[in-house]
């Protein structure tokens, strides 16, 4: 099952990879674009309209990445197109304060309760470590608590393997990830109480905060349990640890106050992306103002960068926040989504295939395993040959879903009854 090649050729895809190969390491820009979850040749995309995305062949798929999460709206809204262009007559960056980034900040800090004060940044692995380097500068303290399965971007001392028990410092996964730059962090299972209770115990008056995807999508979809979410509050507060809430991919996704207002979480920092920028590169952190104000210039906490509130990236999230406050398309996107599950359920169901889906509003996985799926535990376990052929059945029935079993779908408000239909039908005839 692993790796089957497309039926379909993509002769210009294929010549664009292999052009791509001798310019840029492994032929792309992130490596989860490289397919190596599922074999084959990377599809090279040419544009993208709605619901849809067309490749270099001039194949179309119905998208349900978006870019991995921010195109909520579908690809090309003439609002936020509109947006940008309003903004790029004025000029595309000056380094220097604007009107555009307080409404953006004030947008944001409307949406989402637990911030009062935000800063601007211009990815979501910045917002992660720039939140890391406050929850140390306001306590005082340096070790920090992760979730094995949970991806916080590209920040050194995030890259770290689970550990066996929670009492054990986290050993760096990739090279050129020093055993220095990780051996502050400790790595528990999601969804375990009882190894969260036993890294307190062992280090609670060292651990400055603890960061989690509130929503996990970078193991699949995995949903935090209650008993989960009250260990962390009843913990972070009784030791005097932050409690970090990673929602780059759920912020305004899962509902427009994120993740936390749906579990009931209630942070100290919140980290945001993606669909704060609408598309374009944006991240963004905040929370209460006196931990806040512990940043340059305010306070001492030192964090940067020139392109931070760059002019198009704020119109373009501001226009989509917007967008989202007006419309709340909230109960249809999880009614679409729904749909779309209850219809691959079934699909594979008859199927006779072993599976589970999760999902939270219009983030979605099918997983390759009888499930429940509460952690990476379980999640590793996934028939992942069964999932490279069933990736590269939908793609070649026109649906494009995530290159990695371990990874969400999404679902836009481009996309309609017709398009989550056609992708049951697709599904039906790809598990035959």
């Amino acid at each position: 099952m692993a790796g089957q090649p497309s039926k379909v050729a993509r002769p210009r895809s294929v010549a664009a990879f292999e052009r791509a190969l001798t310019l840029m390491p492994g032929g792309v820009n992130s490596p989860a674009r490289a397919f190596g979850a599922v074999g084959g040749t990377p599809i090279f995309i040419d544009r993208a309209d709605g619901a849809y995305l067309y490749d270099v062949d001039g194949n179309r798929y119905i998208d349900y990445i978006g870019s991995w999460g921010p195109m909520i709206l579908g690809h090309r809204h003439p609002e936020v197109v509109a947006a940008i262009e309003r903004a790029l007559a004025h000029g595309t960056s000056y380094g220097a304060p604007t009107e555009a980034e307080s409404e953006l900040a004030e947008r944001i800090i409307d949406a989402v309760a637990s911030i009062e004060k935000v800063r601007l940044v211009s990815s979501g692995t910045e917002a992660t470590m720039s939140a890391i380097r406050l929850a140390r500068g306001y306590t005082g303290r340096d070790m920090l608590i992760k979730f094995a399965g949970n991806y916080h971007g590209h920040v050194d001392s995030l890259l770290v393997a689970a550990g066996s028990s929670a009492a054990t410092l986290g050993a760096p996964n990739s090279p050129g990830v020093t055993a220095g730059a990780s051996k502050d962090t400790l790595v528990v299972e999601y969804n375990d109480v009882a190894e969260l209770e036993q890294a307190f115990t062992a280090h609670g008056d060292k651990i400055a905060g603890v960061i989690l995807e509130p929503v996990v999508g970078n193991m699949g979809v995995v949903a935090p349990s209650r008993e989960f979410v009250d260990a962390l509050h009843r913990l972070t507060q009784k030791h005097g640890a932050l409690l970090v809430c990673d929602e780059v991919m759920t912020g305004f996704r899962v509902a427009f106050g994120g993740a936390q207002s749906v579990f009931g979480i209630q942070p100290d920092i919140t980290t945001l992306g993606k669909i704060v920028g609408g598309g374009l590169p944006v991240g963004a952190y905040g929370g209460r103002a006196e931990i806040m104000n512990y940043i340059l210039p305010a306070g001492k906490v030192f964090q940067a960068g020139t392109l931070s509130g760059n002019p198009l990236a704020t119109a373009a999230g501001s226009a989509t926040l917007r967008l989202l406050k007006e419309e709340s398309p909230y109960e249809r996107l999880d009614a679409l989504t729904s749909r779309l599950a209850n219809g691959l359920h079934h699909a594979v169901e008859r199927a006779g295939i072993p599976h589970t889906i999760a999902r939270v509003g219009s983030m979605m996985t099918l997983f390759f395993h009888p499930g429940p799926i509460r952690g990476w535990r379980e999640a590793s376990q996934c028939d992942t040959a069964r999932f490279a052929s069933y990736f590269w059945g939908l793609m070649d029935r026109g649906v494009y879903m995530p290159c990695s079993q371990f990874e969400a779908l999404f679902v836009s408000t481009a996309h309609t009854e017709a398009d989550i239909d056609a992708t049951i039908a697709a599904a039906e005839d790809a598990l035959r």
